[in-house]
C-alpha cells in the first residue's frame, strides 16, 4: 500500500502537537521543506530545518506553543488526497474558518497560501487546510 507523504507529515505534526512535544522529525521532501517553509511564514510553527545526518535527510519541524504551554497550532486537515484530488480556480477562494486558518495550494508558480494565490490571480491543487 502507497502511503500519501503530505498527510504523514500533517499526521506526525498534529500527534507531536496533541503530545506537547517541542519537535516533530519524518523523511524530507521537496514538497514537505515548502509546506513546513509556509507554515513558518504563517507563524504556525517556530522553525523547521533538514537534517542531513543518517542515510536519508530528516525534516525536523519546531512547534511553536504560547506563553502557558497552549497550542499554537489548533488544526491541520489534508484536502487533495491521491484518490481525490480537489482544486481551486483563480476565482475560488478557499476560506478557512471564515478566514482565520489558511489554505496551502501547490500552483505552477510553487506551494503558496490561498491569499497568495488570490492576489497572484492562479488556481491548484488545495494541499490541506491549517488553523
Amino acid at each position: 500500500m502507497l502511503t500519501d507523504p503530505v498527510a504523514d507529515m500533517l499526521t506526525r505534526i498534529r500527534n507531536a502537537n496533541k503530545a506537547l512535544h517541542d519537535n516533530a522529525e519524518m523523511p524530507a521532501s521537496k514538497l514537505k521543506v515548502q509546506i513546513a517553509r509556509i507554515l513558518k511564514e504563517e507563524g504556525y510553527i517556530r522553525d523547521y530545518h533538514v537534517s542531513e545526518e543518517g542515510t536519508h535527510p530528516t525534516l525536523v519541524v519546531e512547534l511553536k506553543y504560547g506563553r502557558g504551554r497552549e497550542r499554537v497550532l489548533s488544526g491541520l486537515k489534508r484536502v487533495s488526497k491521491p484518490g481525490r484530488r480537489i482544486y481551486a480556480g483563480k476565482d475560488r477562494r478557499q476560506r478557512v474558518l471564515g478566514g482565520m486558518g489558511i489554505a496551502i495550494m501547490s500552483t505552477s508558480r510553487g506551494v503558496v497560501t490561498s491569499r497568495t494565490a488570490e492576489k497572484e490571480g492562479i488556481g491548484g491543487e488545495v494541499l490541506c487546510y491549517v488553523w
